[in-house]
């Protein structure tokens, strides 16, 4: 008998992250939703109703009950559907991913982001700099497994899914040397185990479109601050 999981609605975005995050994990615990693809410069009235304080993807919506931020829905989705747990039984594992999933958000993005699309070099320079930190804390975190979560994918790993796929692309665009078998062997094997999870794969964006994105970005980021 199959499983009763309510009205489910997702609003995401193709090429955000965080959408991904959520909808990987969807299809992780196989559950059945409806599926909102939104434009993030012309917002529709439905994802404004849902998200009014922040305006923004993604939001699931379980019974007409919305939330918000990626990390919440995520913890939200594992505590109503128990198959596929994304999160350790273990109190201080849970605390940990939750922990290593924070800092990836708050530390590990943010050095990424101000490494690649920084105009000013002595900032891109200090972003590159925080990147190669944050990246080796997540090197020794990973240590010899295969996921963050042990065997299979978890919260830390989902969480971690830009490093895994969007940042060799746009690495590849600007013309950095972030990630890497050499620099950091570990989670370079960790990047290649998770796009190429088979739910995983078939959930993420086309690379020739999110390069195009990113080729787009970077020459009017170039142009502007000439």
């Amino acid at each position: 008998m199959a499983a009763d999981y309510g009205e489910v609605k997702f609003f995401g975005a193709g090429g955000s992250p965080f959408a991904r995050r959520v909808q990987i994990a969807l299809k992780l615990k196989g559950i059945q939703y409806q599926h909102f693809e939104e434009d993030i410069f012309n917002k529709s009235e439905l994802l404004l109703k849902y998200n009014p304080v922040h305006k923004k993807v993604p939001v699931l919506v379980h019974n007409e009950k919305p939330l918000a931020e990626s990390l919440v829905i995520l913890e939200y989705i594992d505590e109503t559907w128990k198959n596929y747990p994304l999160l350790p039984q273990d109190p201080y594992q849970r605390a940990s991913a939750r922990f290593w999933s924070k800092f990836i958000d708050d530390k590990c993005l943010p050095a990424l982001w101000k490494a690649a699309w920084t105009v000013d070099e002595k900032e891109r320079e200090k972003g590159v700099v925080e990147s190669y930190e944050a990246l080796q804390y997540l090197e020794n975190e990973l240590n010899d497994k295969k996921f963050f979560g042990g065997e299979t994918i978890g919260l830390v790993d989902l969480a971690a899914n830009y490093i895994a796929f969007w940042l060799p692309l746009l690495q590849e665009v600007v013309g950095l040397n972030l990630l890497s078998n050499e620099k950091f062997p570990k989670l370079y094997a960790w990047s290649q185990e998770f796009v190429n999870h088979p739910v995983v794969k078939e959930n993420l964006p086309p690379k020739d479109r999110l390069s195009g994105f990113f080729r787009a970005r970077y020459a009017s980021i170039t142009a502007n601050s000439k």
